[in-house]
């Protein structure tokens, strides 16, 4: 039993997972190993409608760590509801995201929350960027497309948006809009809560086992949709007033 099983964590991992039964027992004991220096931590898994063994994993690993969570939803929502749930449910008030098919190393995890720290207060998001992308080469053509693009409607500032691994204090995350896809907008969202951003160089892996359950043809125009959503929504930030009580 690690100190997360007898403290009140400081920092929730979550991790959205649809169908990933053999890459849960591997990705624990690595995020055990990244986090157990860092103090009291839990582990939230949010099973995504998930019709292979992964419910019966967590269960199986959870009767020896008090610290992992499941959180199940009925029917698959896709990532982004996944990720939600999992952050309301959360206990930290630092929250680190990342993909359950092992692509995200955990070892980059005390860096992440030392970056958080390192920007202090007005840090709204740590984006992880990744490198040395392990995917196919059509995967990361698409990917380079969508980012590009990206780039040139919301002038967000980042390189790799759809890099599922972040950092970020649980009420900012909580205090942005949310709609489908909010995962790949983070940061221009962060940014128009007038929050900072802080990135870190992440290493991509190959994915441990089984397959992406993400297209790309099946979601492109939805894709397309929700950029000139969070586009309009930009625009139509007004400033926040900075409001002080009276005394009398």
């Amino acid at each position: 039993m690690t100190a997360a099983a007898s403290l009140a964590p400081n920092v929730s991992v979550v991790v959205p997972v649809r169908n990933e039964a053999g890459n849960i027992e591997p990705l624990i004991t690595e995020i055990e190993q990244a986090l157990t220096p860092q103090g009291p931590f839990e582990i939230v898994y949010v099973n995504d409608g998930s019709t292979d063994g992964t419910a019966a994993e967590l269960a199986r690993l959870s009767a020896t760590r008090p610290y992992l969570r499941e959180i199940r939803h009925a029917e698959s929502c896709g990532q982004s509801a996944a990720v939600r749930s999992g952050v309301r449910a959360a206990k930290g008030s630092v929250i680190i995201t990342l993909d359950g098919d092992g692509q995200n190393d955990p070892s980059f995890m005390p860096a992440f929350l030392a970056a958080l720290k390192a920007a202090g207060p007005s840090c709204g998001l740590v984006q992880g960027q990744r490198v040395g992308r392990k995917d196919t080469a059509f995967k990361r053509w698409q990917s380079r497309i969508a980012n590009g693009v990206r780039a040139r409607v919301l002038n967000d500032g980042t390189r790799d948006t759809g890099c599922g691994f972040k950092c970020f204090p649980r009420e900012a995350y909580l205090s942005l809009p949310y709609f489908d896809a909010l995962h790949r907008f983070m940061p221009a969202l962060v940014r128009r809560e007038g929050l900072g951003i802080a990135y870190v160089d992440v290493i991509d892996r190959p994915r441990l086992t089984g397959v992406s359950n993400y297209g790309f043809f099946d979601r492109l125009w939805v894709g397309l949709v929700d950029l000139m959503g969070v586009r309009w929504l930009l625009k139509r930030r007004k400033r926040v007033p900075i409001a002080t009580e009276v005394s009398r």
